[in-house]
């Protein structure tokens, strides 16, 4: 039967490197498993509510992309989607979670109603390439910020912006700490060093009596709170209109970026083409309308399962593997309360040490494409750089969005270039000048 479903000899696999290879991904990528609820608890929602629709939707969608289209590419809660979800959408816009997620739904939704129209493959092939590599950088740097504030870090200023924060603090120190450790484990190309960063900073916190320690493993929290409590009748408004095309633009980019990415890495492109992309993108989209159900936000294609490839991974059953490990995880949920513990501090302030020192690392991590802007041309710098300036900022995903893709078509017109860009990308400048005019 498995060799049926998954070609394992025809790929040049066996049974056991597989399942080395799906743990090896999970390893890697499990840290969102604690990182998620920390990051939507601050929308509102339940903690242990959302832990288990994550483990259940990644589950899900890890193994729809194994099995649908025979890839070790695993799929979860994608860091970036969930900032903009939490931060953008609930805290700043102050939309009810709720709708957020029936937005979120809605983006899903047209994630695979466009299959049809290969709309998706257009919008990819008309954004251009300095936004495509500004996006992800701004957005890390939002993550990170974000996560020195969790830390501790980073602190607000009431004579201007921000400034340091008390770094001699212990919450503070175990979160510097965690982000230090972290980044030699990565230095040393140690496998798994986030998951491993998280837990030996968690030990150090509960061992200082910083965190609150409730034991290892128990049973899995309810679903109750969030399970199918998406509001889409509300987000059908005409004022979120803009939110449901972020999302959708958001998955768009990451899902194929991050297919693109693995399968080069892996050599499963043929000609440059990925066989078997219509079925990835649809086992990616089918997963994050899942999510929303279950209560959780877009779920996509990790850049991590790498890891899994690395060590083997060459299909599909390997996602099953890594899949079934996220089930297991559900009955760690006195971890995950533990990793994402938060701290009381003189002053009402609220430290997360643990979830920052692995937000800051995912902060940095996607800070990698900036070199793959053309710096040396302002056409796409200059969109570029507005594009990862603004999101940190503004604390807005969206506004960053707005403001490259109007800039990059105005500089583009001004100078003469007009030629070279397409009329979806003028189209999404006009809407985004309207939406800045009425605001």
């Amino acid at each position: 039967m498995l060799e049926r479903l998954f070609r394992l000899r025809e790929n040049g696999t066996t049974v056991r490197a597989e399942v080395l290879a799906g743990a090896t991904t999970f390893a890697t990528l499990s840290y969102i498993i604690f990182v998620q609820p920390a990051v939507l608890a601050q929308a509102g929602m339940d903690f242990g509510a959302v832990m288990t629709a994550t483990c259940l939707a990644s589950a899900f969608a890890t193994l729809l992309m194994g099995v649908l289209a025979n890839y070790p590419i695993a799929v979860a809660p994608a860091m970036g989607h969930n900032f903009f979800f939490a931060f953008t959408v609930v805290a700043g816009m102050g939309i009810p979670w709720a709708i957020a997620l029936g937005a979120d739904f809605l983006a899903g939704a047209l994630f695979i109603a466009l299959a049809a129209f290969r709309f998706r493959e257009a919008i990819m092939d008309a954004v251009p390439d300095c936004l495509k590599s500004a996006i992800p950088v701004g957005i890390g740097l939002l993550i990170a910020f974000v996560g020195m504030q969790w830390g501790g870090i980073v602190v607000a200023d009431p004579g201007g912006l921000v400034k340091l924060g008390d770094l001699g603090a212990p919450p503070t120190l175990l979160a510097l700490g965690g982000f230090l450790l972290i980044a030699v484990l990565h230095l040393r190309r140690v496998r798994g060093g986030i998951l491993i960063g998280i837990l030996a900073t968690t030990a150090a916190g509960a061992g200082l009596g910083l965190l609150p320690y409730h034991g290892l493993v128990g049973a899995p929290p309810s679903l109750r709170p969030t399970f199918l409590s998406l509001d889409v009748a509300g987000a059908l408004r005409p004022g979120l209109i803009e939110v449901v095309l972020v999302f959708l633009f958001l998955a768009v980019f990451d899902t194929v970026g991050t297919l693109i990415g693995v399968s080069t890495q892996a050599g499963f492109l043929v000609q440059g083409k990925l066989p078997r992309a219509g079925r990835a993108l649809l086992a990616d989209a089918v997963g994050t309308t899942a999510g929303t159900l279950l209560g959780t936000s877009t779920v996509s294609a990790y850049v991590e399962s790498a890891a899994g490839v690395a060590a083997g991974g060459r299909t599909g059953l390997a996602n099953v593997a890594t899949a079934g490990l996220f089930l297991v995880a559900l009955f760690l949920y006195p971890l995950a309360q533990l990793m994402g513990g938060a701290v009381e501090y003189p002053g009402g302030v609220r430290l997360v040490p643990v979830t920052a020192a692995a937000v800051m690392t995912v902060g940095y991590l996607m800070m990698g494409n900036v070199a793959r802007i053309r710096w040396d041309d302002p056409a796409d710098a200059v969109p570029a750089f507005v594009t990862i300036i603004a999101m940190p900022l503004s604390l807005s995903i969206a506004d960053g969005l707005a403001l490259g893709f109007t800039s990059y078509a105005l500089l583009r017109l001004l100078g003469g270039r007009g030629r070279e860009v397409s009329a979806l990308v003028y189209v999404l400048a006009a809407l985004f000048v309207v939406r800045f005019a009425l605001r």
